[in-house]
């Protein structure tokens, strides 16, 4: 028998081998056609041997004897492909007559490799190729390394105190320790207190006033560097602070009086006496005072009158908070023309110490009284001097109607 290879994989095969030893397809059948041409000799031997009738005699029961069958190994194959049947002949043969051979069946050759190939490889069951599978997402999504982060410092607990219960006590924490130490176990500080330890704890008022002497800073803190420009700073600063507490000081009392003329209820003040450098005949300078504004006062000078006074004295200190002049000769607005009228004045306030003070008191150009803040204390008299005035001519002269002053009510002292 040749050698032959796979038609699959093609793959060689020994001789003999009925099946591919890479793939497992049938090689073929050709290793079996001896075997079936063994039987069909034997099948033809057996039927032309003398000592089998062939056919039974005339006049006997015996049933004619079938030809023995053929022994076949392969039974399956024999079922499968079954061998042509031999042709009976025409007329039954004698027994005495010579019979002649007769011709072994075909058997089939090895042409037919390809038909019994085909016929096993239906036989076999089609097993697909394994699929690729797909790769699983991972679990964790990557991400881009963090930044490192340093771990938080643990806080340790102080350990338990070793020391003896009846030993002396820290003179700082107070905890027992034993005779022979000279360190405490749980604060790690001096068993004995020397003479400037001791002198560490001291009143307030005395670790404030002393600057010098400074508590010693403890294990891990780092003391403040003293600079000369630090220490020039901390004086200059000390002594802006004092200079305003000094002021605050100072100014308080004059504050809480302005508060209190601020919310003070008004009343008007009269004075005792009255003067003026000089007066126009029938207008004197008591008629500024008499709480009237259909009188007036003027100096009986024409123009604007200026350096021309007029005074108002106080027989005791009296605070004066408000004050309104009325200009012209009286409260009518149809009367402005008839004189000139005051604009600029200066007011000298002489107080009960014998100091004087100025004020700067300006008018507008309009009728009725005009009220202006006068706040002065202790006052003794005022003296009102004309500097300028509006509407002036060589045929007028200033005229002032009325002149009230304004201090507290007593109803603010009930």
């Amino acid at each position: 028998m040749t050698t032959q290879n796979c038609a699959e994989c093609g793959t060689r095969a020994e001789p003999g081998q009925s099946f591919c030893d890479a793939c497992g397809a049938v090689l073929g059948w050709t290793d079996r056609a001896p075997a079936r041409t063994a039987a069909t000799a034997s099948q033809s031997s057996g039927a032309t041997s003398p000592s089998a009738p062939t056919a039974s005699s005339p006049g006997t029961g015996d049933t004619p004897a079938s030809p023995a069958s053929p022994v076949n190994s392969d039974s399956e194959d024999t079922a499968e492909n079954p061998l042509p049947p031999v042709p009976a002949s025409a007329s039954t043969p004698d027994d005495t007559a010579p019979t002649e051979p007769v011709p072994a069946a075909t058997v089939a050759a090895p042409d037919d490799d390809d038909e019994l190939n085909a016929r096993a490889r239906s036989l076999l069951v089609p097993v697909a190729d394994p699929e690729t599978r797909p790769t699983p997402p991972p679990a964790v999504a990557p991400v881009l390394p963090g930044r490192p982060v340093a771990d938080r410092p643990q806080v340790r607990a102080p350990g338990p105190q070793q020391g003896d219960e009846n030993g002396p006590p820290c003179p700082w924490c107070s905890t027992p320790n034993r005779p022979d130490r000279h360190y405490c176990t749980r604060c790690a500080m001096p068993m004995t207190r020397t003479e400037d330890s001791s002198a560490r704890h001291r009143p307030w008022w005395r670790r404030v006033v002393d600057f010098r002497s400074r508590e010693t800073p403890w294990a891990g803190d780092r003391p403040r560097l003293r600079r000369t420009f630090d220490r020039i700073l901390t004086w200059v600063v000390a002594a802006a602070v004092l200079s305003l507490l000094i002021w605050v000081g100072v100014s308080t009392p004059a504050w809480v009086q302005a508060t209190r003329d601020h919310f003070a209820k008004r009343a008007p003040v009269a004075p005792d006496q009255f003067a003026a450098s000089r007066s126009y005949p029938g207008h004197k300078p008591d008629l500024l005072f008499d709480k009237v504004n259909n009188t007036w006062w003027g100096p009986g000078v024409t123009q604007s009158g200026e350096g021309q006074w007029i005074e108002a004295r106080f027989a005791e200190p009296t605070r004066l908070l408000d004050l309104i002049i009325t200009p012209g000769t009286s409260t009518r607005a149809d009367q402005l023309s008839q004189s000139a009228l005051p604009h600029r004045i200066k007011a000298t306030i002489t107080t009960k110490d014998g100091r004087t003070t100025t004020r700067d008191i300006t008018l507008d150009q309009s009728a009725g009284g005009q009220r202006r803040a006068f706040r002065v204390g202790e006052v003794t008299k005022v003296r009102f001097t004309l500097e300028s005035a509006y509407g002036a001519s060589a045929g007028k002269q200033v005229a002032i109607a009325e002149i009230e002053f304004f201090g507290r009510s007593s109803a603010n002292s009930s």
